[in-house]
């Protein structure tokens, strides 16, 4: 689904509230919560949140409804690489550092090229399954510009994996999707994949 849910805001925590279980956070894991280092701690720890979470507030819809349609005949894939971004996973809220791939075959219309990005950014800046994420994109820009196909690879570390638990610092999580001729034309396919990972 692409339309983000309305936060509830006679649900939703306040900021007191938020700042407090931080502070229990930092209590839990030993810390005292009163000493002038980390006196700050818990407001800047919300801010930082609200800042790498700011995906929920946005419509990745939206972002591709304008578009070009003069393309004057083009009848070739546009790629862009190298998307860098940070999302975080959901399972252990850690970091998850990455670069997005994202190519589409326009039939009708085009996007700027600054929306293929925001578009990932959307997505990125929220609580994050990598596999999840990597549908997403690829479901927004199809639905919003109705190519004949999307593709989308993204390479990410996952801080959960490299800094704890099985501690492999160098590993790399790579997923991809695809969608309209890039999904049923394994040629295309092999071709779109082939310009993705240069």
């Amino acid at each position: 689904m692409l339309v983000n849910k309305k936060k509830n805001t006679e649900t939703q925590p306040s900021r007191e509230q938020a700042e407090e279980a931080v502070r229990t956070l930092l209590a839990f894991i030993g810390e005292d919560t009163s000493r002038p280092g980390l006196l700050d701690t818990p407001a800047r720890v919300v801010r930082a949140w609200e800042e790498w979470c700011d995906g929920y507030k946005e419509d990745a819809s939206g972002l591709v409804s304008t578009f070009f349609e003069d393309i004057q005949g083009y009848d070739q894939p546009v790629v862009m690489r190298n998307i860098n971004f940070v999302s975080h996973c959901e399972h252990h809220m850690a970091s998850m550092p990455g670069t997005a791939h994202i190519a589409y075959w326009p039939d009708k219309k085009v996007v700027g090229i600054s929306k293929l990005a925001r578009v990932v950014d959307v997505f990125a800046r929220r609580l994050q399954s990598q596999e999840t994420m990597t549908k997403q994109i690829a479901e927004a820009l199809h639905a919003g510009l109705s190519p004949k196909g999307v593709a989308v690879m993204i390479e990410a570390e996952h801080a959960c994996m490299t800094t704890r638990g099985a501690n492999k610092p160098d590993a790399h999580l790579a997923t991809q999707f695809f969608t309209g001729c890039f999904k049923t034309d394994l040629h295309a396919q092999e071709r779109i994949t082939n310009l993705l990972k240069k």
